[in-house]
């Protein structure tokens, strides 16, 4: 004859109920919670606040926008006088025949004067361009993509001038400076 064996599936059900019977015993009692329970009815008669008024509706105006008849300040200007645009008059223009130099292919606000050095008379300034690379400049090369020649080295500042669409199909002359970066 075997020996019998304890149901262990009644066994642990007895054993969870029996936890779940003194978790609920332990929960149920007030004990401590008097003065917590006289705070809360304290607090659900006591007056309410005043409340804010309603905040007063601003009626919406239409703008309406009278300048659509008048000329689009992107077009070319026409002269006074005459129903002819005015022709491009420019003696600038940059030479696309030379071959471009290394730093033309940056935009001169990613490139930044790092140092300089001199040799006999001539000031060459030493550029930084956005990879990290340095670069040597001076009197008459050519940086950035607005076609900027080199016209002075300091030993604070590159001088250039670029040339620049004018909007009306001419080109510009404009100056711009280079600083040392400390």
């Amino acid at each position: 004859m075997q020996p019998r064996r304890p149901d262990t599936p009644r066994l642990l059900r007895t054993l969870a109920l029996s936890l779940l019977m003194g978790t609920l015993l332990a929960c149920s009692g007030n004990d401590g919670m008097e003065d917590l329970q006289q705070y809360i009815v304290e607090v659900a008669l006591r007056p309410g606040g005043p409340v804010e008024p309603v905040p007063e509706f601003v009626s919406y105006e239409a703008f309406a926008y009278s300048a659509a008849s008048m000329r689009s300040p992107f077009d070319v200007p026409i002269m006074a006088g005459t129903n002819e645009a005015q022709a491009p008059v420019s003696i600038v223009e940059p030479d696309f025949d030379r071959p471009r130099e290394p730093l033309e292919e940056f935009a001169l606000s990613n490139l930044s004067m790092v140092g300089m050095m001199t040799r006999d008379t001539n000031t060459i300034a030493l550029i930084q361009d956005e990879n990290g690379t340095v670069h040597r400049v001076s009197r008459g090369n050519y940086l950035g993509r607005n076609h900027g020649r080199v016209v002075r080295v300091t030993s604070s500042e590159i001088e250039l001038i670029e040339i620049v669409p004018s909007g009306d199909g001419g080109w510009v002359e404009r100056p711009r400076t280079l600083t040392l970066q400390r």
